[in-house]
């Protein structure tokens, strides 16, 4: 009934199984790829006519992650998958960069790659499963895929490259870098890094690449054995159309391309194509030939600028290849946040705020592993108006959170500890002015916003974006692109680090001709453009403020034994609300004993840690305490004076002469000083109040009738 085909190799120490035929096969390719006992499912199909009037590729990449597949049911009322959590979005970039500039030139066809995790063995991460599962369902589709690719996750640790790391090998590496490429070439890095230097990062790269190659093998041999039929796509000749928007545009792009500023730019070069599609595309057409004229003008557009930086090496705005743009960097610029930093570069401006948060703020997020708490979070927001144009706001796009989490990687390494500094940490990244790289901004501006507030980096981190242009054996490195260098280039390549070593990297390859020498010249002209930028960051702040904001919460850490933790709670949380109600402060209670005690206010903080010492302690004989007297009764009145312990004051010891009745001294309410004398035999406490001067709290001297006091005790 099923015409199955499986090939099965050993990779990093586990067994990785390609199969097809079995599942979903009315779709153009499905695999299912296993990995351990991790299993995810690729299927791909594409619609056999291209869509009409459009000049980019409609290709739409989907990884989910069934609950199922870890044995759990969805939280929530409606107990069923929902919108896609962060890391599946971000896989589902990770794996839609590599593949879409394998795609044939010319190809316009929707097509969807939609990737299921179905099971999950709590070692293998699934998302180098998904990257070969969607790889081999192309490559065996038919669909015109110049493939297959491979893709490897690279750890450092003790010093070496491991391939594949187990989750619980990942805490203990210096790095969790993912690589994907083809047989010859690396198409796109995704990691982060502690501080390491740019020889290890380009080893990791490179070892990543060679690990891979069994997997592209794999792919192969899948595809010899059930591969479909190649779709009879032959590519658009457009040389001819090339040619009029050549002789009617070229003249006009490269004065165009001579204007600094973005934005007078932009409006010379729509003028420009205005004048050819006006010249070119007939009245009443179905959008055709207005596409070819596009895709026609975007290749003049191309060879313009890409041509003038190989035979001159001067750029559009006129710098050479190396030089970073004009640097401003403003700090505290919000009075009442808790720290803020405006980063200037160029025309790519970042406006980011730190808001420091306690353990009611951290992020619980409800992963396949198990749920987790989250106490860093980056948000990376791109309005509309960063750019000159309208749009749809209040979306957070796939870009925005791709974006979001490199930042995040860049700063993560450069936290400081959580016992040293037990804040959750929010950050927001609102991008005011976009033309380069807006992440790498971020990147910027967040060390400078942390350090602004307070919070003891590591060291100080920042970014820059380098492009390239190649053509045959020419190629030419550029430091901090634009955003039309990067448009029109073959390479984005981001890195962030520190002083002392790389903390990021991401590379997205557009050709497939990128050698070690050129990534090892971008990683090394990057640094030094990283140094420059750390540079210019200092002359605003270059480390951490001695004290935090006015507005910033403080915290302070104390520990408990995890016996007396009950305690502190109360039945129902009775103990612990009374004491937020009293104190003002906010208490955050972990199961290790740690409490955390926050509050703008210090001696909110300070009586709330006096209440929970009393609490968790045991009183001292001989040591003076203030209580409340919450019974008297004929033989005395008893007293709360240490948390929820109360003792007995016995008649005799309500006064230093003889009391008739204890309401003819304490009523119920009353706040009194009380010396705890000992335990009797029974364990219970003995107090007293006439040892005690009752407005100072102070004990009365012995020669002034204490001593007759404790004989008669």
């Amino acid at each position: 009934m099923f015409d199955k085909h499986t090939v099965e190799i050993e990779w990093g120490g586990r067994p990785l199984t390609l199969e097809t035929g079995r599942i979903a096969r009315q779709a153009d390719g499905a695999v299912l790829a296993k990995y351990g006992d991790t299993s995810v499912l690729a299927c791909v199909v594409a619609e056999r006519e291209a869509r009409a009037g459009i000049d980019f590729f409609p290709l739409m990449v989907d990884y989910r992650e069934k609950t199922y597949a870890a044995g759990k049911i969805p939280g929530g009322f409606f107990k069923r998958e929902a919108r896609p959590a962060e890391k599946e979005t971000l896989t589902s970039r990770l794996i839609d960069r590599p593949i879409r500039p394998l795609f044939a030139d010319g190809f316009k066809n929707d097509t969807q790659v939609l990737i299921t995790v179905l099971s999950h063995d709590m070692e293998n991460d699934p998302d180098i499963v998904a990257m070969v599962a969607a790889s081999a369902a192309l490559t065996i589709s038919g669909i015109p895929f110049m493939g297959p690719i491979g893709g490897a996750r690279v750890g450092y640790i003790d010093g070496k490259y491991a391939l594949n790391p187990m989750l619980d090998e990942m805490p203990e590496s210096k790095l969790d870098l993912i690589v994907a490429g083809t047989v010859d070439a690396v198409l796109m890095v995704e990691s982060e890094a502690q501080e390491l230097s740019e020889d290890v990062m380009l080893g990791a790269v490179m070892f990543g690449h060679e690990q891979m190659q069994p997997v592209i093998d794999a792919c192969i041999k899948l595809a010899e054995k059930a591969a479909k039929a190649p779709w009879d796509f032959a590519q658009t000749d457009n040389s001819e159309m090339e040619g009029t928007v050549r002789a009617a545009a070229e003249k006009d792009l490269q004065s165009a391309y001579q204007i600094p500023e973005k934005m007078a730019r932009q409006d010379k070069v729509a003028e420009a194509k205005a004048k050819v599609v006006a010249d070119t595309v007939p009245e009443g057409d179905d959008g055709n030939v207005a596409a070819k004229v596009a895709g026609a003008f975007k290749s003049v557009e191309k060879d313009v600028v890409r041509g003038s930086i190989l035979e001159t090496g001067k750029r559009i705005d006129g710098r050479d290849l190396s030089t970073v743009r004009p640097i401003v960097c403003e700090v505290g610029i919000l009075p009442r946040a808790h720290g803020s930093a405006l980063f200037t570069r160029g025309e790519t401006q970042a406006l980011v705020v730190t808001t420091l948060g306690t353990g009611e703020d951290e992020q619980f997020v409800d992963a396949l592993e198990g749920t987790y708490k989250e106490t860093f979070l980056l948000h990376y927001n791109f309005p509309p108006y960063s750019v000159g144009e309208t749009g749809r706001v209040g979306f957070t796009g796939r870009r925005e959170i791709g974006h979001g989490k490199l930042a995040w990687r860049a700063m993560h390494p450069v936290l400081p500890d959580r016992e040293s500094f037990p804040y959750t940490l929010r950050i927001v990244s609102e991008i005011t002015e976009s033309n380069g790289s807006s992440s790498m901004a971020t990147v910027c501006g967040a060390s400078l916003s942390m350090m602004d507030a307070g919070v003891p980096l590591v060291r100080p981190v920042a970014g820059i974006a380098m492009g390239l242009i190649k053509d045959g054996d020419k190629f030419a490195v550029l430091s901090d692109i634009l955003g039309d260098e990067d448009h029109l280039g073959d390479m984005d390549f981001k890195v962030a680090g520190s002083a002392e070593g790389v903390t990021s990297l991401q590379m997205d390859i557009k050709i497939t001709g990128i050698t070690e020498e050129i990534m090892k010249v971008a990683l090394d002209q990057a640094k030094d453009g990283r140094i420059h930028i750390l540079g210019e960051m200092a002359k605003s702040i270059d480390a951490a403020r001695d004290d935090l904001g006015e507005h910033a919460p403080r915290i302070e850490l104390i520990t408990i034994p995890t016996d007396k933790i009950r305690d502190v709670i109360g039945t129902g949380g009775s103990v612990v609300r009374a004491l937020v109600e009293e104190t003002g402060a906010k208490i955050d209670i972990n199961d290790d004993g740690t409490i955390k005690v926050a509050s703008n206010n210090a001696q909110s903080i300070n009586d709330a840690i006096s209440k929970i010492r009393m609490i968790t302690s045991d009183p001292e004989a001989g040591e003076i305490y203030e209580g409340t007297v919450v019974k008297t009764v004929d033989f005395g009145a008893f007293v709360n004076f240490f948390g929820p312990k109360d003792g007995l004051v016995h008649i005799s010891q309500l006064a230093p002469h003889r009391v008739n009745q204890t309401t003819d001294i304490v009523k119920e309410g009353d706040k009194v000083w009380v010396k705890l004398l000992g335990f009797d035999d029974r364990g219970k406490v003995r107090l007293s109040m006439k040892v005690v001067d009752q407005e100072t709290g102070k004990e009365i001297p012995r020669d002034e009738g204490g001593e007759k006091a404790n004989e008669a005790s």
